[in-house]
């Protein structure tokens, strides 16, 4: 039996189609199992370099001991502000207005009265809240009202009650381990202070 040429070209096309196959079943076979996964590429510097997102590695570790008394004390320290600012805010401000009252003053009984009248305010304000101190939080309240007022304590009490009373108060403080002299120094000393006292502005919009 004489095959058509349609015929003849139909089997040609199977034949070929069954080849291919097979071959591809031997080309697939000879891969491995990762070859045909697509994935993402960036260009860089002109190489094309395989793109990957990675897993999520959660790392734990325990605070050694040094690590847990830094994070005491700065958390000791966070709270005291967060308890004193808004008291060294207010008396800065107090201190501050008396001091430009002051200024154009040069009568001393004048500058006594002026002292007393605004003694009792602060008085009033903050005799209740500032004996719940403790002696921590009171060595920070020295540190704020110096930020806020530019002197330091010995400076505001010599100023407002003279100096025997000054010396009077530096040594009471001495007692408690404090020092009304100290400074305040937010670009050493008390750099991580300020950073706190800067937290307690943001959140609650204190302007300096």
């Amino acid at each position: 039996m004489r095959l058509t040429a349609t015929y003849k070209t139909f089997l040609l096309l199977i034949s070929i189609v069954i080849l291919s196959a097979k071959n591809q079943q031997v080309f697939s076979q000879q891969k491995g199992l990762t070859d045909t996964i697509r994935t993402f590429a960036v260009i860089y510097e002109g190489d094309t370099i395989e793109a990957k997102t990675l897993q999520i590695l959660l790392l734990r570790s325990h605070y050694d001991e040094a690590h847990m008394n830094a994070n005491a004390k700065w958390t000791r320290l966070r709270n005291a502000i967060y308890v004193t600012y808004p008291y060294a805010k207010r008396a800065g401000k107090v201190m501050n207005e008396l001091n430009v009252q002051l200024v154009n003053v040069p009568e001393q009984e004048v500058r006594k009265k002026i002292i007393k009248s605004r003694e009792k305010d602060l008085k009033k304000e903050f005799t209740d809240p500032l004996t719940n101190l403790s002696v921590y939080q009171g060595k920070v309240l020295m540190k704020l009202i110096n930020r806020e007022t530019g002197n330091n304590c010995y400076e505001i009490i010599k100023e407002y009650k003279g100096s025997l009373t000054a010396r009077f108060y530096q040594t009471v403080a001495f007692f408690f381990g404090s020092n009304l002299k100290q400074p305040y120094d937010k670009g050493g000393d008390d750099a991580e202070m300020e950073k706190i006292v800067q937290e307690v502005e943001r959140m609650y919009g204190y302007r300096s």
